[in-house]
Parts: C-alpha cells; structure tokens; sequence
C-alpha cells in the first residue's frame, strides 16, 4: 500500500492548470539546474574516475539503452498495438549514461537481470557510487540535450519494460512523461529486484504521473538530496 506524509499529498492537491506553461517552466528549471549541477561537479567527476580505473579495469563511463517518454501516448492510455514497434518498447528509445558501477561486461553470461543485494558484480567504488545516487549523475547531460528530466520516473530497459508489462498492464503509462533522474518512486523506494518491487514503484509513479506539479518536484529534489547525503540509495 501506497501511504504518502500529508505535506507530499498537499504539495500534489488540486486540478492542473497551465499545462503548457508548466511544461516549458520544467523545462527551463531542468536546465538550470543541469548546466549548474555539472559545472559543480567537474571536479567530483575527476575523482570519481580517478576512482574507478583504480579500483577495477574497464571503461568510466557505462552507456545503456533506456525507453524514454512515448510523445503519442496519453496518462489514461497506453500505446496501440499498431504504433508499439514505432514507439520502441512503448517509448523513443536512448541512450543513458552512468558512472560503471560493475565489473566490466558484467552481463555477457547472464543477459540483462536486475541487481540484488549483495551483488558480486558491484565493485568497491561501484557500492559506494549506487548508496550515494553519484553513479546517475552523468544523466545531467542527458537533461541538457531533452531526453530527460530532473525528476519523472526513472527509465527502464526495452525487455524490462516488454516484460514488466506482461504482468503489469499500467506500466506502459510511465512513458507519458519525460523520463526522470530521480522521482518520487526513487525517494520512497529502492532498486528494481522483482516484479513486486517495480509493482510498488510503478504505483508511485502513477501517483506523480495524475498529481505531479512544481511544488512536487521540489520536494522530490529535497529528499533526493537526502537520500544521496544518507547513502540510503542502494538495497
């Protein structure tokens, strides 16, 4: 069950208007922040490389395809039959950037699985990047360039999102929007481990897809922020 603080279902309270204001405010304030954000953090990238070629072989940077937000869906439907493989999985797929966490071609045998706790794959810098949220901060440059957002739900893998969506028909609904670097599931909730998991996250997501606003994406912001001072970001 899906229980929410009373000042997070006030910030979400009321009918949304100006949406098309709204949008470009988004907008603008998703670039402020993201030219602000990597400006600050160039020497926290330095590092964080430094500290990833030391620790394990392989490259600093790890690229994936995500599905992003499917621009002919709508929030109460998903996309037709028809236009799914123009959508690609349901959404315009890209490409998102991370800081490597695991070892080098840490999928070759097993094909794409979620993480799990304990995860052998996770290098020493790898755990202390995914507790903090740094791994996703090179997803700055894909807010600057369109493909995301600051906060939205956060974008998966083309299987995950084929199969999640077997057993979790509202699930192409998180594509309506533009995908986020963090988001009130992400806030409330950990890593995908199971269907369960991402059942309970999707739920989340649903809720800011109906109600998210402005003065909702600060709060998500602010206990992001949290989050990442915490080191409460992995499993």
């Amino acid at each position: 069950m899906m229980i929410l603080p009373s000042e997070w279902v006030g910030a979400a309270k009321g009918p949304r208007r100006g949406r098309s204001l709204g949008r470009l405010l988004k907008r603008a304030i998703d670039l402020a922040l993201a030219s602000v954000g990597l400006l600050l953090l160039l020497p926290a990238f330095f590092l964080i490389s430094i500290a990833i070629k030391l620790d394990s072989p392989g490259p600093i940077l790890y690229s994936q395809e995500r599905v992003g937000r499917n621009r002919r869906a709508r929030l109460n439907g998903t996309p037709s039959s028809r236009n799914r493989r123009s959508a690609d999985a349901f959404g315009r797929p890209f490409r998102i950037h991370k800081f490597r966490t695991m070892v080098a071609d840490a999928e070759r045998q097993t094909g794409p699985v979620w993480a799990s706790a304990g995860d052998i794959r996770v290098t020493r810098i790898g755990r202390f990047l995914r507790r903090t949220r740094l791994d996703e901060t090179p997803q700055l440059w894909n807010v600057i360039v369109g493909e995301m957002s600051i906060v939205g739900p956060r974008p998966e893998r083309p299987t995950f999102v084929q199969s999640l969506t077997t057993s979790l028909p509202d699930y192409p609904k998180r594509c309506a929007v533009m995908p986020g670097i963090t988001g009130l599931a992400q806030v409330k909730s950990r890593y995908d481990t199971s269907v369960e998991s991402a059942d309970r996250k999707l739920k989340y997501d649903l809720y800011y897809l109906q109600h998210g606003r402005l003065l909702l994406d600060l709060k998500i912001m602010a206990a992001t922020v949290k989050v990442m001072a915490r080191g409460d970001g992995a499993h």
